[in-house]
């Protein structure tokens, strides 16, 4: 018999004896000998860093992943929360703020003792990978205040978003009051997080919906396109002075230095696109496919000229086009989509496809009044269709001795 053969029936026979004798429950307290076998060759100290994968702190004015640049993949999730117990629901914020300051630097979220009969408290699948730029950004709705009996601190502005024109939103993808947004350049990463910080919850949160996404960013300069092959996000703000103008709150209550998250869940019929001209889907956009510049302009960030005629005196850019309706509101907010593809619709045998749009603004009316503007009109609804919907505040920033949230709670 080989030396591993032996090891093997020597091992199989520890299993047995403990099964009859009934002391392989998790709970068991036994001491170090075999603990923490998982994790025996875990990394530890700094993380390897690869080139673009700097560090992000987890800290700081405003909270990282709305104004970061775009990553490569999003896990995003819905939580809902069954306690009205405020003291409990501080301290699940505590304790993920002390994971996420971990999870962003690439750390377990906790080491494992010397018992390696209890599960490890960090789920593993990370580990050996950097952090790639991984980031958490954490946020709630009204309903979410309801359940705390914090109404009094509801700012006017912060309630449900109306049903828009053509929704035909889910109920699956609706609701909801608390939101984390992962994202990082891996998607194990991303998701990791997420587990993590959902599994620590548990006794306090459910998951309502969650969705994984993808940007195709090869050049962070550029701007990923979407499932349709058009840039998406190109008049996004890159300035420090404009984020402070679109993006953060100023009121004098909790939500300065926050934001309002919008979320949408749209399914694109990616069949029906694929067998429309180029033209029409030039058309329907209002800018050239490949270069992303709108019509009349060589350059993608070219500023977009609603007055530019046609040889026949019409509008260049067509008066039901998705640039044009929204341009002309004269209303700015700030995007971080992603695309998302769940396999095939059973029901049609078509791609399961579509947007995962998020955007950030100072006040919900920014995305209201554009959406609003699109309603019926929008050349896009051909192609398009809103499932899901969700208005969430971002806290502002977290310091160091903080936790998030904190200002609410205070």
């Amino acid at each position: 018999m080989t030396k591993d053969e032996k090891w093997f029936d020597k091992k199989m026979d520890r299993r047995e004896f403990l099964k009859k004798a009934g002391i392989g429950g998790a709970g068991l307290a036994l001491g170090a000998s075999g603990a923490s076998a998982f994790f025996a060759h875990k990394v530890t100290g700094e993380t390897a860093k690869s080139d673009g994968q700097e560090d992000i702190s987890f800290y700081g004015e405003h909270q990282a992943g709305i104004v970061t640049p775009t990553q490569k993949n999003v896990y995003f999730v819905v939580l809902d929360l069954h306690s009205t117990d405020k003291a409990e629901v501080i301290q699940m914020f505590k304790d993920w703020t002390d994971y996420s300051e971990k999870l962003v630097t690439g750390k377990l979220v906790k080491e494992d003792g010397d018992n390696g009969y209890l599960p490890p408290f960090d789920t593993g699948e990370t580990v050996g990978l950097n952090p790639h730029r991984l980031t958490l950004t954490f946020g709630i709705s009204p309903a979410f205040l309801t359940k705390l009996g914090l109404e009094s601190k509801k700012p006017k502005e912060f309630r449900d978003l109306p049903v828009f024109p053509r929704d035909q939103l889910k109920e699956a993808y609706t609701g909801g009051d608390i939101v984390i947004q992962a994202c990082a350049d891996d998607a194990q990463v991303a998701f990791h997080a997420v587990r993590n910080l959902v599994r620590k919850g548990r006794s306090l949160v459910t998951m309502k919906w969650s969705q994984a996404g993808f940007a195709a960013i090869g050049n962070r300069k550029e701007t990923p396109r979407n499932l349709f092959g058009f840039k998406d996000g190109t008049a996004n703000a890159t300035k420090k002075e404009q984020f402070q103008d679109i993006i953060w709150c100023e009121d004098s209550n909790w939500m300065r230095g926050g934001t309002y998250m919008a979320v949408r869940r749209i399914q694109m019929f990616l069949e029906t696109w694929d067998r429309t001209s180029l033209n029409e889907q030039e058309n329907t956009f209002g800018r050239y496919k490949e270069s992303g510049a709108p019509f009349g302009k060589k350059d993608e960030f070219d500023e977009v000229d609603l007055d530019l005629k046609d040889d026949k005196g019409e509008p260049l850019v067509p008066v039901d086009s998705h640039v044009r309706l929204a341009k002309e509101t004269g209303v700015e907010i700030y995007r971080r989509a992603y695309s998302y593809s769940d396999g095939i619709d059973e029901v049609t045998g078509q791609f399961d496809s579509g947007l995962l749009f998020i955007s950030f603004q100072k006040d919900p009316q920014q995305f209201i009044t554009i959406q609003h503007n699109l309603g019926n009109v929008d050349k896009l609804n051909e192609y398009i269709t809103h499932v899901g919907s969700g208005l969430f505040a971002c806290f502002a920033g977290v310091k160091k001795g903080e936790y998030i949230g904190q200002a609410l709670f205070e």
